[in-house]
């Protein structure tokens, strides 16, 4: 099952996927900026992208930079702001802010105070939903005591914390740096001021094995986030060629991957976490399996969130991706380039894309099997006020190709749902991929489910 279905596909945190996009004007995003104050779905989420990083991990895929002088960081910061001023104006007074996240990079990086007046711009403008999730990812290896507290007193109501493995040969390996005080000491201070946590590990890292990685989940639990991550890791050094190094070390075979996310699950369903996604674990009473009851989880490129967090994205700073309804735009990656433009008072699109209707369809269909692990035809059909027939024709579904998967226990079903099975979850990326017609010219530079 693992060399029939452990191929490159998809992570499908969009549709269409980001490899996917082309050249887009900054006018053409406004345009549908503009429009985004009548859809139905008229929540706003904000994302701010800073890409600096005190010290670059090798296994890191993301749009990250060592980090820069005093100069350059206040560069880019007052760039975000003049950013945020520009896209401000065309929003609805009237609409509420649901969600802000802040990814890198490392986005604690930039003092704290700064970050507290990046919240304040956004937030001044705006009323927020009863309880808006506005979320920082954070480094722990740079920040004391005071810093945690200041944190906590920035707006903020979840933090991620990337601690990525507890085992000091790993992260010596990965060059990362452990936290600079101990987590139990993080956890309460956050938890002592309502903030809830989320702790963010990886696997397929050198020099872990089934046994370590385990033990670090273990610590994990004894600490209680309230929501776990177990992200694999993509090895893709054709996307950055730091990845190179850690082949020195040699990278855990497949099957060893795949024992370390069963042994960790195995954990964390004893301890009392529930599976939510293809990486998520949560505690019972968490917003995200409440929803995944209900099958009304979604995503966008922030992570899962719940119908109520759920709104239009708007991305600020280099490389940060806007995910409206029927376009995404995103900025360049280059910072001299987005210094410029912003200066220049040009939003700083370079690429994007126009989804059509049939893409809208398929969208909704990849994400619904993608959150929730299931298909429920006629609640699409509800959903979309279209007939099944119409909603399986702009797919790329085919009986055939269901019924392999259904055959091999990846799926259960029937004229009413398409139902992933629990043990094959990883594999619920090869079921999208098999709706999606923009596979059919994709080049496999994917990464692998496990």
């Amino acid at each position: 099952m693992i060399q029939k279905y452990n191929v490159p596909v998809p992570r499908y945190t969009s549709y269409p996927p980001a490899n996917h996009f082309k050249a887009l004007t900054s006018q053409e995003y406004l345009d549908v900026v503009r429009q985004s104050n009548l859809y139905s779905r008229n929540n706003i989420s904000f994302y701010i992208h800073v890409p600096f990083c005190q010290q670059l991990c090798h296994y890191c895929g993301c749009n990250s930079v060592a980090m820069a002088s005093d100069e350059r960081v206040s560069a880019y910061v007052n760039a975000l702001h003049k950013e945020i001023d520009l896209l401000l104006p065309l929003l609805d007074k009237n609409r509420k802010i649901s969600q802000i996240h802040y990814g890198g990079g490392s986005p604690t990086s930039l003092p704290v105070s700064v970050i507290r007046e990046l919240n304040d711009h956004l937030l001044q403008g705006f009323d927020t939903i009863e309880q808006p999730e506005i979320a920082i990812e954070c480094q722990p290896a740079y920040l004391t005591a005071s810093d945690w507290n200041a944190l906590a007193d920035a707006h903020f109501t979840r933090m991620s914390i990337g601690v990525q493995d507890f085992a000091p040969d790993v992260l010596k390996a990965v060059n990362r740096k452990a936290s600079l005080i101990p987590l139990e000491e993080v956890f309460e201070i956050l938890t002592s001021k309502g903030i809830r946590v989320n702790l963010d590990f990886i696997y397929g890292l050198p020099l872990q094995t089934v046994d370590s990685f385990a033990q670090t989940i273990e610590r994990a639990i004894r600490l209680r986030p309230h929501r776990l991550v177990t992200f694999s890791y993509a090895h893709v050094p054709w996307v950055n060629k730091r990845q190179l190094i850690l082949e020195k070390y040699g990278l855990p075979k497949e099957e060893d991957k795949t024992a370390m996310f069963q042994k960790a699950s195995d954990l964390l369903l004893s301890a009392g976490y529930q599976a939510v996604g293809m990486d998520h674990f949560v505690l019972s009473d968490d917003s995200l399996y409440q929803a995944l009851k209900n099958h009304q989880l979604h995503r966008n490129f922030q992570g899962y969130c719940t119908r109520e967090i759920t709104a239009q994205v708007y991305a600020f700073g280099v490389s940060g991706i806007s995910q409206l309804d029927g376009m995404y735009a995103q900025n360049t990656k280059n910072i001299d380039e987005y210094l410029q433009n912003v200066n220049e008072r040009i939003l700083p699109i370079v690429k994007g894309y126009a989804l059509n209707k049939e893409e809208q369809v398929t969208r909704s269909v990849i994400e619904m099997l993608m959150c929730n692990y299931q298909i429920d035809w006629n609640e699409l059909s509800q959903l979309l006020n279209m007939p099944i027939s119409d909603i399986k024709k702009a797919t790329a579904y085919d009986d055939v190709k269901m019924a392999d998967f259904a055959r091999d226990g990846l799926i259960q079903m029937d004229e009413q749902r398409i139902v992933m099975q629990p043990e094959y979850a990883p594999f619920v990326r090869n079921v999208a991929a098999s709706l999606d017609r923009l596979m059919s010219n994709a080049a496999p530079n994917f990464s692998k489910p496990i």
